[in-house]
């Protein structure tokens, strides 16, 4: 659950938190209960979705379907 360090902590390693939420709401005030932020990563089909819920998250970087990817223009 959110109470577990890998759910608010920084990681560097082969490890990811993975949580089942009720809704985009509680997605959103999860991922900005956290004083790290530097990526996010949203999973959808629906390009507009991720666009709205990626302006309402505190983090430099959001990927939609991927979670790190290089690229010159960020």
């Amino acid at each position: 659950d959110h109470q577990m360090s890998v759910m608010r902590e920084e990681s560097f390693g082969p490890i990811v938190g993975i949580m089942k939420v009720r809704d985009d709401e509680e997605a959103i005030a999860l991922m900005n209960d956290s004083p790290y932020g530097l990526t996010a990563s949203i999973w959808t089909r629906d390009t507009e979705h991720a666009a709205a819920i990626g302006d309402r998250v505190e983090t430099g970087t959001v990927f939609m379907n991927r979670c790190d990817y290089l690229d010159p223009a960020l």
